[in-house]
């Protein structure tokens, strides 16, 4: 829970900023602790799918913001011929002059997007996604049982590609590219969503989260809290970015919501009997390792709210960092040094050089030779 909590502020710090410098210490500070903090695990590998994934996006969002256009007038870097398109589209177009803000306004939402993936990727590396499963709310067995199929297809496919591409190179064999990209993939893909979903399966047919024996009373208030906390926030929420709806309907609806919602889960929980195997203690790294994470989170708030130019700088001027914000996102490198050495798989240890025998091994003994 911990890693997660450093990760979600470092992925909210993202979401709050387009400028690329930041953008990219930010990956920079996920990928260092990464590498010093992930174990031997299989699930550790999945950091390089999720960066392959960031990249993707950045280069899909750009090539989008080429083929549909985008912000009209700047600095025209190729003067490609726009495609007419019927009035009914109007307010689209494809093609047309590529400018140079353009560009920079694509790369610059994708590489946002590309950071938030890439932060979530770190939790997923660093830690143990099946854990994270323990501190679900006995209330969303249902959606745990779902989040288990959600989180681990990423680290199990890290571990399906490490096992397919041994098994393949044992078996050898020659083919087209596409022949062997068809010959990987789809055992891939096939193995791990079929872990993924047999996790689900084996929590479910353990009884995972069930309640036998409620009576329809209980039912009932269960799940008119939970339909009254769902309609408070709704309600809340949309006046709260409503300036025109009255303010009766905004802060006490929505706190009102939020605690009606609580009490359905609390209701709900207080009667899933579930029992913890060797609970996960709190303890100062795990502490340290979370407060990193909502400090970078703040710092980025703070510099959106009174440095918006050093927040979202544009695409006419050079992007800057400020000290705010610098020193800010280097406190996510804080659980580099806080966090206890990664626990790693227990492998048999290799003799040295001085452990073995400097003549001739001999040979061992045997019936006859008793």
């Amino acid at each position: 829970m911990a890693w997660w909590l450093w990760a979600l502020g470092l992925a909210a710090a993202a979401s709050m900023t387009t400028n690329p410098l930041a953008l990219l210490l930010l990956v920079g500070v996920a990928a260092s602790v990464v590498a010093v903090r992930r174990s031997d695990h299989p699930w550790s590998g999945s950091f390089r799918l999720y960066v392959g994934l960031g990249i993707v996006i950045v280069v899909v969002r750009v090539v989008f913001r080429i083929v549909f256009g985008g912000v009209e007038g700047g600095t025209v870097l190729l003067d490609l011929p726009e495609i007419p398109l019927p009035d009914w589209v109007a307010g689209i177009r494809l093609l047309g002059p590529l400018t140079q803000q353009s560009l920079l306004a694509g790369l610059y939402d994708g590489l946002r997007l590309a950071t938030i993936v890439i932060c979530v990727g770190a939790a997923n590396s660093l830690a143990n996604p099946k854990r994270l499963l323990k501190s679900v709310p006995p209330a969303l067995y249902e959606v745990g049982t779902a989040l288990v199929v959600a989180v681990t297809v990423f680290p199990q496919l890290a571990d399906s590609v490490r096992r397919v591409r041994a098994a393949q190179a044992l078996r050898g064999g020659s083919g087209g590219r596409v022949g062997r990209l068809r010959r990987f993939l789809v055992p891939v893909l096939e193995d791990a969503l079929e872990r993924s979903l047999a996790l689900a399966a084996g929590m479910d047919a353990r009884g995972y989260g069930r309640a036998p024996g409620l009576g329809r009373r209980q039912r009932a208030v269960t799940g008119g809290l939970l339909l009254l906390g769902l309609c408070g926030i709704c309600v809340g929420v949309y006046a709260v970015l409503d300036v025109t709806a009255p303010r009766y309907l905004a802060v006490p609806m929505l706190l009102t919501g939020a605690l009606a919602a609580v009490a359905g889960l609390w209701s709900a929980g207080r009667r899933v009997e579930r029992t913890r195997y060797r609970p996960d203690r709190w303890r100062p790294p795990e502490l340290m390792v979370a407060a990193s994470g909502l400090l970078v989170a703040g710092a980025l708030w703070e510099v959106g709210d009174s440095q918006i130019f050093v927040a979202h700088p544009g695409v006419e001027v050079v992007p800057g960092l400020s000290v705010l914000a610098l020193v800010g996102i280097l406190v996510g490198l804080v659980p580099a040094l806080a966090a206890p050495p990664p626990a790693l798989a227990s492998r048999p240890p290799a003799p040295s050089r001085a452990a073995r025998p400097a003549g001739p091994v001999p040979a061992p003994r045997t019936r006859e030779s008793v």
